[in-house]
């Protein structure tokens, strides 16, 4: 039975059902769904991720962990969890990247990929990387870092929109046979009170996301993680500004086909992505409220600035690359940044049991920048996108490369703590 057919016999069997059953179904039915049915990375897909763009993201991302490897007394086992692991490049990429940090924090590390379904054919490039397929979270005792990137966006969301003054929430229906919207009572006081515990008041027609399972997420996270930091990558905005009836009247929800934004969901269901974009006031209040303390919050683009993708540019220029390889690395460097596109992305840490230290990716430092001042460039792969053949002109790298690294951002001595 494929999603859209489970769909169809619920709604058949019992009634419209919420938003956020439609999307579960939509997204992981074992028979059809999208994330159990499809890849939808990568040129052949719907959609890339920041881990495709280039393997400096991994490779920063290591020098994140090693700091915080360190920040935990440099434990024999340190153990991240990447959630959502997909076909496993991110995890290729930091393994990878940790042997030129220090021999014995590879030596400690331990990676599991851990996702609702095993990616096969997708070797991970470590002995001491795993894969577990499971919904949830079945480990316990960890010390070390739960990771996600682009994660918490594909969790099944509520949709609800003010009508007459009053609260209600978006079913889905049957009419005709088409699959409809609906407008109903909330299915849970739960909608309310997560907009009362945010301070946010919706306008009169306007429509907005509300993800439930921030909370049974921040609940199995706590409860595995004993001591260390949740990393969490994302696009998204603190409540005020996601929920903003100016900005946002019709909410976040979004899908995407093989690149193209259709904004659709009840078209090809369970063939296109769906997804919202989070609410990271409320996943600092459920992680508050679960023993996970806020450690720092900023965008991709300054996250990794702090860490030194500002050197890795600097430096590409002297590899000696052929012109087309050198275009392409600078390419998806920029990319990892744009402030229109990835570095606009989120990045929340979080922390249990480790006090709230200063991480070289928050706060400007010269912690990382001298860590990875001689260390090896990460060079993209056949595992990663080319920039060349995708859909922005060589002139505009250019144009980015210029206004983003040589107006005196390149680690000027100003620009440290």
């Amino acid at each position: 039975m494929t999603a859209e057919a489970e769909i169809r016999r619920r709604i058949l069997g019992q009634g419209a059902i919420t938003f956020a059953e439609f999307m579960e179904v939509a997204l992981y039915w074992p028979d059809g769904g999208y994330y159990t049915n499809t890849e939808p990375f990568g040129a052949s897909g719907d959609y890339y991720t920041s881990p495709m763009a280039h393997p400096a993201f991994g490779a920063l991302l290591a020098v994140q962990l090693f700091q915080m490897w360190q920040l935990l007394c440099s434990p024999k086992v340190f153990t991240v969890t990447e959630m959502g692991a997909g076909n496993g490049l991110l995890c290729r990429d930091i393994t990878a990247y940790s042997g030129h940090l220090s021999e014995e924090f590879q030596a400690s590390l331990r990676y599991i990929c851990l996702d609702r379904r095993l990616s096969a054919g997708e070797e991970l490039g470590s002995t001491r990387a795993s894969r577990v397929a499971a919904a949830g979270i079945p480990l316990k005792g960890v010390n070390g870092c739960f990771l996600s990137n682009e994660f918490l966006d594909a969790l099944p969301v509520h949709q609800v929109r003010v009508d007459g003054g009053r609260l209600k929430e978006v079913y889905v229906a049957l009419n005709e046979d088409n699959l409809v919207e609906t407008l109903g009572e909330p299915s849970t006081p739960d909608l309310s009170d997560r907009l009362k515990g945010t301070s946010i008041n919706l306008a009169e027609g306007q429509t907005a996301e509300i993800n439930l399972g921030l909370d049974n997420w921040a609940e199995e996270v706590s409860t595995a993680l004993d001591a260390g930091f949740v990393l969490t990558i994302d696009y998204g905005h603190l409540a005020a500004d996601l929920y903003s009836a100016e900005v946002r009247p019709r909410g976040t929800l979004t899908t995407y086909y093989r690149h193209i934004q259709m904004d659709a969901p009840f078209r090809r269901v369970g063939q296109q992505d769906i997804s919202a974009q989070v609410d990271f006031t409320s996943v600092v209040q459920a992680g508050s409220a679960r023993g996970l303390d806020m450690v720092g919050y900023t965008t991709q683009q300054h996250f990794l600035d702090n860490l030194g993708v500002g050197r890795f540019l600097s430096r590409m220029g002297s590899l000696g690359l052929p012109p087309t390889a050198l275009q392409a690395n600078r390419a998806g460097l920029i990319d990892l940044v744009r402030p229109t596109g990835l570095g606009n992305f989120k990045v929340l840490v979080q922390g249990k049991n480790v006090g709230r230290p200063n991480l070289w990716g928050v706060e400007p430092n010269k912690g990382s920048r001298k860590l990875i001042e001689n260390l090896e460039l990460p060079l993209i792969t056949p595992q990663h996108i080319s920039h060349l053949e995708g859909r922005y002109p060589p002139g505009e790298y250019e144009f980015a490369l210029d206004d983003l690294w040589t107006s005196g951002n390149d680690f000027a001595d100003d620009h440290s703590a």
